[in-house]
C-alpha cells in the first residue's frame, strides 16, 4: 500500500529533516530514457562501475548573461574543489527535478524562489566519468536554467568553497583564459551542448 506525500508528512520539523536526509541517501536508478527502475543506495550508485541514476545540474545566470560558477567544497567525495555551473545534485525518490532544484538552491546557496521566476529544464544527457580511484558519476542529467534578478547568495561552506561570476560566452570561447579552473565533467558537457 502506498502513501501520498501529504500522508507521510509529520508535524515534527526534525522528523521532516531526517526524512529529507534519508531521501538524499538514496537515488533513483534509471534506464537510458530516464525512466525509473528502482531506488538504490547513493554510495553504491557512485562506487565501482556505478549504477545509472537520475541527476540534475543548474546553470544560474545574472541579467548581464554571466554564469555563476560554484567551487565544490573540499569535503565533497567526488570532484572536490572543482568548479561547477552552479549546483548539481540528485532528486530524492518521488521528488521532481524542479522541487529538488529549489531545495538545493536554498540549501547550498541560500537562493530563495522569489529571486527568480524562470526556472526551466532545457536539456537531458547521459554521461559516465570516473574520478581517480574514488568513485564514478553515471547519470542521466537534466540541465535546468534560471536568471537571478537578485544575485545575493549565502553559500553553505560544507557545499560551496567559492563563487565566481563569468561571461558564459567567454568561458566557452576562450578556455585557455580559465585553465586554472578545473571544471566538473557534467558542466563541461552541458556547456558544450549549449553551444552546439
Amino acid at each position: 500500500m502506498s502513501t501520498s506525500k501529504a500522508d507521510s508528512e509529520t508535524a515534527n520539523g526534525d522528523a521532516n529533516a531526517t526524512a529529507t536526509e534519508q531521501g538524499r541517501e538514496r537515488v533513483v536508478a534509471v534506464d537510458t530514457e530516464d525512466e525509473e527502475i528502482e531506488v538504490v543506495d547513493r554510495l553504491a550508485a557512485h562506487t565501482g562501475d556505478g549504477i545509472r541514476h537520475r541527476a540534475f545540474t543548474v546553470l544560474i545566470y545574472d541579467e548581464e548573461g554571466r554564469i555563476l560558477l560554484a567551487r565544490r567544497s573540499p569535503e565533497k567525495r567526488l570532484w572536490d574543489t572543482y568548479w561547477d555551473g552552479t549546483v548539481a545534485s540528485h532528486p530524492a525518490p518521488d521528488q521532481s527535478q524542479i522541487e529538488a532544484t529549489r531545495q538545493r538552491l536554498d540549501e547550498e546557496l541560500g537562493i530563495a524562489p522569489d529571486q527568480y521566476d524562470d526556472l526551466r529544464a532545457t536539456d537531458v544527457f547521459e554521461y559516465k566519468r570516473f574520478y581517480f580511484e574514488e568513485g564514478v558519476e553515471y547519470e542521466v542529467c537534466t540541465v535546468l536554467k534560471l536568471t537571478l534578478a537578485d544575485t545575493r547568495t549565502e553559500p553553505h561552506p560544507a557545499e560551496v568553497a567559492g563563487l565566481l561570476w563569468v561571461s558564459y560566452d567567454d568561458l566557452h570561447d576562450n578556455p585557455k583564459r580559465y585553465r586554472q579552473l578545473r571544471l566538473c565533467p557534467w558542466f563541461e558537457i552541458a556547456m558544450r551542448r549549449d553551444f552546439e
